[in-house]
Order: structure tokens, then sequence, then C-alpha cells
């Protein structure tokens, strides 16, 4: 079983448009929404593809069970903890012109009993779980080492850990040592305090956090593919072009796919490969944390591996 946490959640409203243009009334053409967060993204997309996986995470008011109803859809169960506060609502505006703009809520404010009833919870189904993934920014009234504290409890109950995040609770989590972590560029760079221009210096600084004991290190480069680095080969992924419809939560999908080879113990090789594909695909579909499975399978044979 893979475990899933999203901390803080949120209803991802996408909006179609013209062209969003700043400072003028902007007409919604067509508007959808959906159970979102990273984490649930993620969940999303295991249970299309038929894995056991549960959601865990903070959810409020309606928008709250807007999500958990959402995600029990999906065919995933739900362990969540109940919060006073209401669940965000984030938006996603796609232009007709191809630009994606996102509006994200900051989320509610957990309080310290919400929390110790999380952490519980939490321990209880990590102990059934083989996979856990820890995905997605801090709601307010979370301290920048929850994730280290998650990630502590996992690798005592000898579960292989996917972190996702950003900025400082990145930073502090890599410390205690999940099984990978999937920065994009931006992240690089924040936690290296540089530019990185080459491949050959994301190169460097990936494998510089894999000799800090990370397992896997995987650096999603948007429409570029992907560079993997592990204790066995590094190598540069490049899906196939595809006709994009909405690029957000394609890393979600990549961390699915990620979470789901290691579960079945597919080659490092394979696993991301099939990330490539499954991600190139996601980008074809409107919707967060939906995926075409068939185009991903057809895109396999094309998606092209660059040792290096």
């Amino acid at each position: 079983m893979i475990l899933t946490v999203t901390l803080n959640p949120a209803i991802d409203k996408t909006c179609d448009i013209d062209t969003l243009i700043p400072g003028q009334v902007n007409r919604i053409i067509d508007n959808n929404q959906y159970a979102g967060g990273k984490g649930i993204n993620v969940t999303k997309v295991l249970a299309q593809f038929g894995e056991e996986v549960t959601a865990l995470g903070f959810l409020g008011g309606y928008t709250g069970r807007f999500i958990e109803e959402d995600v029990k859809k999906s065919g995933a169960k739900v362990a969540f903890t109940p919060i006073s506060g209401p669940t965000r609502t984030n938006m996603n505006i796609l232009g007709a012109d191809g630009y994606v703009t996102e509006i994200l809520e900051p989320g509610p404010v957990i309080t310290k009993e919400e929390t110790e009833n999380f952490i519980e919870t939490y321990k209880e189904e990590v102990k059934n779980a083989e996979i856990v993934v820890l995905s997605g920014s801090l709601p307010k009234g979370l301290d920048d080492g929850i994730y280290g504290k998650l990630i502590d409890i996992a690798n005592d109950n000898g579960k292989k850990v996917i972190l996702d995040t950003s900025r400082i609770p990145l930073r502090e989590s890599i410390k205690h040592k999940p099984y990978m972590i999937k920065p994009n560029i931006k992240e690089m760079e924040f936690l290296s305090g540089k530019k990185l221009s080459s491949m050959d210096k994301i190169l460097e600084e990936a494998k510089r956090y894999h000799d800090m004991g990370i397992e896997y290190v995987v650096v999603s480069m948007g429409k570029r593919g992907l560079i993997h680095v592990d204790g066995h080969m590094s190598f540069w992924v490049v899906p196939p072009a595809v006709e994009v419809v909405n690029t957000v939560s394609c890393g979600d999908a990549l961390v699915a796919s990620y979470a789901r080879g290691l579960l079945k113990g597919m080659s490092s090789f394979d696993i991301a490969k099939f990330g490539g594909a499954v991600s190139a695909s996601k980008a074809t579909v409107k919707e967060s944390g939906k995926v075409d499975i068939e185009l991903a399978t057809a895109l396999l044979d094309k998606v092209e591996v660059r040792e290096l």
C-alpha cells in the first residue's frame, strides 16, 4: 500500500479564458473544480493505475468535504484529520494563448491539537504502507520541521519516503534522509544558493544530495524532462512532445509513477522512463491529478533516456 500525505490540500478551480490581462476585466469561458493539492494529485493518479492508496492530511469545511468525496470517488481510501478552519481553494487559469497562471490561497491555520491528532493517525497508517509520499506546502500553524518528523517516523518503521516540497521545508527535511526527493530546478537553486545554468551543474548538485544519503534524487525540468541520480547510474529522461492542455500536476504524476515503480520493484531506469511518459500524458489532460493512461502507454517507447 502507498500512503500519501497532503498537509495543505485544496480545491483546484480550473478556468478557461482567452488571455489573462492584469488590471482589466477577465471573463471566464468555462470552469471546473477538482480535489487538489500535490499529494491529492498523486493519490488520484495512483488510483487510476489501480494501486492501493490511502490519503492523509487536514480537511475542514465544505471545501474539505468536497475533497474527501472526490478522493473517495477516485477509488482511494481516506483517513483525513478534521480541522476547524475551511480548506483552501486555488485557481488555475488556462489562457487560450498557452499561458497557465496559478493563484494559490495560503490555507487554514492548524492548531496544536489538530496536529497531534494527525500525527497519531499517521503513526497508525504508516505501519500498513510500503511507500510514503509527502507532498506540497505547509499550512499556517505547522513548523518547517514537520516533514522531518514524518520522515523519521516512516524511516523507523522501515518505509521508503518520497518527498516533494520546496524552500525551507525541503531544506530542513533533507537532513532526515528521505529515500527520494523530487525538486524542480528552482527548488534545486534555492537549496544550492546559486544559479544552475547547465545540465552539468544540475547533475553535480543532484549527486551532492545523493552523497548526503538520499537514494533517489530526481530533478524535474518541465518539457526538458528529468534528471535521475541514484547509487548505480545517472540519466536524463526526455519525453516526447505532446499537445499541452494543462501542465499543473505533471510533477505529481511523476511522483506517482516513482511510488508505483518502487512498490512493484521496477528498476530505476524503467521507473524513470515510465515517469516521463506518464507526466507527459498528464500535460494533455485539463484536470489536475488525471492522466491519459492509454497515451502514456503509447508514449513509453518514444521516451528517450540518455546516460550521464
